[in-house]
């Protein structure tokens, strides 16, 4: 099993963001952890390391070049140390010289000679993260197995307002806390999650979709990693990160979607339908962007597939999970698609103007056959991670079902 981080070096580099991070000695202290601080340059003249000493007990390394922390090696010492290195606030300057391998100080030097996992929570103008520049830095380092934790949407010490906010240090310090891949309770499973919307074409240009932001999604398929899953994401165009340890497909289209999930369903155990696919296609979609011509246009539509009801529909199913996300009469409908799509549970929230979409918390009544559990009102991920033990439990207690079913009718033959 994985074990929790207790040694943690935590690296502090030269943003603004830098006066949170203090207040993430203090959360990952009171989990248990040791922590030891290492500033860049930049970071001291954003806060003191005299604060960080203050509030983790230990002193700052600063300097790759200290001659009383050298004299034995220092750094490699601390590398070996390290339980897990987290680096909040790491700017843009900072994931481009991790990337490209740089050593030019302490803080590199210790992420090049560690083995220990690396965490990052990036913190920069909005701009920046946009940057196609960034964007390299930040996919190369995931495939680098570098895990990231956010950047935040929300107004920006600039006075803009965008994706590249350093995230809480509460939510950091639970991350970082979070077992991920070990003996939880779907080890050894596998679990294909959908998310996100689909797209159906108009034309080269124009498509019909819907608000779907697909953050529910994607924590659901961090979740079902963490609870220690094999997990495949199959998602439609959305703008988030993809969680560590997590495959991901990406599709367009209801009918793309279908066959990737599909394929992948053959040998999963578990699938979850979280996205929101489009009920209508066009029925013929044009080869060239069709012009403004006259006052009134009417788009000639037909069924898209339904892909949860057409791996219910399989001969040989795995563990399915729908959501129904709802406008009115949220129970009535979920009941129905429930039993109307033989489902083995169903998460169901009510939708609509500032409910659900677009928004980082939610709440979800699950239901089941003669059953059902409320989630109340938190983060999409913590909630993820709510929806994936309940799953977790019910996946086991039908697997017993089926094991009772099958012994009764031997013994009856």
């Amino acid at each position: 099993m994985s074990s929790q981080p207790r040694k943690i070096v935590l690296g502090v580099t030269g943003g603004i963001a830098a006066y949170k991070s203090p207040d993430l000695v203090r959360r990952l202290i009171d989990r248990g952890g040791e922590v030891q601080v290492v500033m860049s340059r930049g970071a001291q003249q954003f806060v003191t390391p005299l604060t960080f000493q203050a509030v983790s007990g230990r002193p700052v390394r600063t300097d790759l070049w200290d001659e009383a922390a050298e004299a034995a090696m220092g750094h490699i010492e601390l590398a070996r140390w390290a339980d897990a290195i987290v680096v909040a606030p790491a700017t843009a300057e900072f994931l481009a010289r991790l990337a490209h391998g740089f050593a030019d100080d302490l803080l590199t030097t210790l992420c090049l000679a560690t083995t220990a996992p690396i965490t990052v929570a990036p913190a920069m103008n909005h701009q920046m993260w946009a940057n196609p520049a960034t964007q390299a830095n930040v996919r190369l380092l995931r495939e680098r197995g570098v895990r990231f934790i956010g950047p935040d949407t929300g107004e920006q010490a600039c006075g803009e307002v965008g994706v590249g906010r350093m995230v809480d240090p509460v939510r950091i310090a639970e991350e970082v806390f979070t077992v991920r891949g070990g003996d939880g309770p779907l080890k050894g499973l596998k679990v294909v999650v959908t998310a996100g919307p689909t797209r159906e074409r108009i034309d080269p240009v124009r498509f019909i979709s819907n608000r779907s932001s697909g953050k529910m999604g994607y924590a659901v398929a961090q979740a079902a990693r963490e609870a220690g899953a094999r997990v495949v994401l199959v998602s439609g165009p959305v703008q988030i990160p993809t969680p560590v340890g997590v495959e991901r497909i990406d599709v367009e289209s209801a009918d793309q979607m279908l066959a990737v999930v599909q394929e992948q369903v053959r040998d999963a155990d578990i699938f979850i339908a979280a996205a929101a696919v489009s009920d209508y296609k066009c029925r013929e979609v044009a080869r060239e962007k069709i012009k403004k011509t006259c006052d009134a246009f009417t788009l000639s539509l037909t069924r898209a597939p339904d892909v949860l009801a057409t791996i219910s529909r399989s001969e040989s199913p795995p563990f399915l999970v729908g959501f129904a996300a709802e406008t009115e009469n949220v129970e009535q409908n979920a009941l129905a698609k429930l039993t109307s799509k033989k489902l083995d549970m169903i998460a169901a929230n009510k939708v609509g103007d500032n409910l659900g979409f677009d928004k980082d918390d939610n709440a979800l009544t699950v239901y089941w056959n003669g059953g059902h559990k409320e989630l109340a009102r938190t983060s999409k991920l913590a909630l993820a991670r709510q929806l994936v033990e309940l799953i977790a439990e019910r996946y086991r207690l039908s697997k017993t079902d089926r094991k009772a079913t099958t012994a009764a009718a031997v013994r009856a033959q």
